[in-house]
C-alpha cells in the first residue's frame, strides 16, 4: 500500500451486494477509500458531490445501460472508468472501450488482478498530472498541436478534439518516443500483458480516427508486426 493509494477515492456502481463487498472490502484492505452505489441514479446524485479518482461500472445496472453510463462519465468527468461485468464477448469488450472506458475486467475476477487494475489507470492519470511535466505541456507534430494540460489534440485546420485520459496516456507515450518501436507492453505500461488482451489495439484504433487521413492506411501510427506500434513523426515541445 502506498500513500498515493490512501487518496484516492474508487466509487463501485455495481447491484450485486455479493460482489460490491467483495470489491470494497478487497479495496479497503489496499488503502483506497470506497464508495458503493447500487444503480445510475445514485450515482448521478452522489457525482453532484464528490467526483471520485476512479469509477468501477458494472454494465447489467437495474435502471440504465451501463454502456451510457460509461459515455456520461467519459464526456462529464475527469476520472478513470473501469468497466466490470459478466459479459464475456468480445463485442461488448470493443463497445466499452470505444466509449472511453480505461481497462474492462470480466466476473468472475481475482481482487488482487482488480487492485492491479484499479492502480494502473490511476497511475496513468497520475502521470497525466505530473508536475514534472509542466515544462512540456504543448507537443508539436506533423501539424498536429497537443495540449497536455487538458488532453486537448488540435489538427492542422485548427479543430480540436478532446482526448479521454486513456487517449491522452497513450499520445502521450508516443510523442516521448518518436520513431521507436513500441511493444504493446511499453504502450499501456504493463509487464505481464496477456497476448489475449486486446485492448491497447482498440485504444489504436481510436487515436488513429483521430489522427490519420486515412485510418486504414496510417501514416503517423504505424503498425510493425510481430512487434509493436511506430510513431513516424519528428515531435518538438514548448
Amino acid at each position: 500500500m502506498s500513500a498515493a493509494d490512501t487518496r484516492k477515492m474508487v466509487h463501485l456502481v455495481d447491484d450485486d451486494a455479493d460482489v460490491a463487498r467483495l470489491i470494497l472490502h478487497t479495496l479497503s484492505d489496499f488503502g483506497f477509500a470506497t464508495y458503493w452505489s447500487r444503480n445510475g441514479a445514485e450515482l448521478r446524485r452522489e457525482l453532484s458531490r464528490r467526483v471520485p479518482d476512479l469509477c468501477i461500472v458494472d454494465l447489467g445496472l437495474p435502471d440504465v445501460d451501463g454502456m451510457d453510463l460509461v459515455r456520461e462519465l467519459r464526456k462529464n468527468c475527469a476520472c478513470g472508468v473501469l468497466i466490470l461485468t459478466g459479459r464475456a464477448h468480445t463485442s461488448d469488450r470493443v463497445t466499452g472501450l470505444e466509449l472511453g472506458a480505461d481497462d474492462y475486467v470480466v466476473k468472475p475476477f481475482e481482487p488482487r488482478e482488480l487492485v492491479a487494475r484499479v492502480r494502473s489507470i490511476l497511475r496513468r492519470m497520475s502521470k497525466s498530472e505530473d508536475p514534472a511535466e509542466a515544462v512540456r505541456r504543448v507537443a508539436q507534430f506533423a501539424g498536429w498541436t497537443f495540449h497536455f494540460d487538458s488532453n486537448m489534440l488540435v489538427g492542422p485546420d485548427g479543430v480540436e478534439t478532446a482526448l479521454s485520459t486513456a487517449e491522452a496516456h497513450l499520445l502521450h507515450v508516443f510523442l516521448d518516443h518518436p520513431n521507436r518501436i513500441l511493444t504493446r507492453e511499453k504502450l499501456l505500461g504493463e509487464r505481464d500483458l496477456s497476448p489475449y488482451d486486446r485492448s491497447i489495439d482498440v485504444r489504436i484504433s481510436r487515436l488513429r480516427r483521430k489522427l490519420e487521413a486515412d485510418p486504414q492506411n496510417p501514416k503517423l501510427i504505424k503498425t510493425v508486426y510481430g512487434a509493436g506500434y511506430l510513431f513516424a513523426s519528428a515531435v518538438s515541445w514548448k
